[in-house]
């Protein structure tokens, strides 16, 4: 059986395999110690393949639906092409660790791809989140905080479905009456 582990960035989408299979235990002190450090991250898992999305649109868009818990076609081809050469290589069932419930749901209704989200994957996720960078050889970390930048600010919009090109007269008018009242 394969383990894999799906991590979502605003780069694009990672799937790493999981080396060590057994859960890693959350509290316990040398596991926290060991996702810390690098060298020891690496032996639980290595990157598999990294997506990268096409554009800035097409990031938020894949957010979008990741964030309500639905699968997007990007992430759809994504995984039928990766997991399409896993399982003519290891020839048996994949298991895919995912952050979000809903999401693997989805993904295991779209593809049948068997799924988990415990805390065992949240804390591999939390490892992989801190040592992006160094798995993805191509990326700077400066351009990794552009995209989270970019993408939390479109993303931010799209949710609050704030308009760049209008003045927002209510907040105008409260400023002006607050001034009003400090005056008087």
């Amino acid at each position: 059986m394969a383990h894999f582990v799906l991590f979502e960035s605003a780069s694009g989408y990672a799937l790493f395999e999981r080396l060590k299979s057994q859960d890693i235990a959350v509290t316990d002190k040398e596991v926290q110690a060991a996702i810390q450090d690098y060298g020891r991250f690496t032996e639980q898992v290595i990157l598999k393949s990294f997506h990268p999305f096409q554009s800035a649109e097409n990031a938020l868009d894949n957010i979008n639906h990741v964030s309500e818990g639905i699968m997007h076609e990007t992430l759809r081809n994504y995984l039928e092409q990766e997991f399409q050469k896993t399982k003519g290589k290891k020839g048996g069932k994949v298991v895919l660790g995912v952050f979000d419930p809903k999401l693997g749901s989805s993904i295991q209704d779209g593809l049948k791809i068997s799924c988990e989200s415990n805390d065992s994957i949240h804390e591999l996720l939390r490892g992989i989140r801190l040592h992006f960078v160094r798995f993805v050889k191509e990326m700077k970390s400066s351009d990794l905080e552009k995209a989270q930048l970019g993408l939390g600010h479109s993303y931010s919009r799209c949710k609050v479905k704030f308009n760049v090109n209008r003045s927002d007269n209510m907040i105008i008018q409260s400023i002006a009456l607050l001034d009003q009242l400090d005056k008087g």
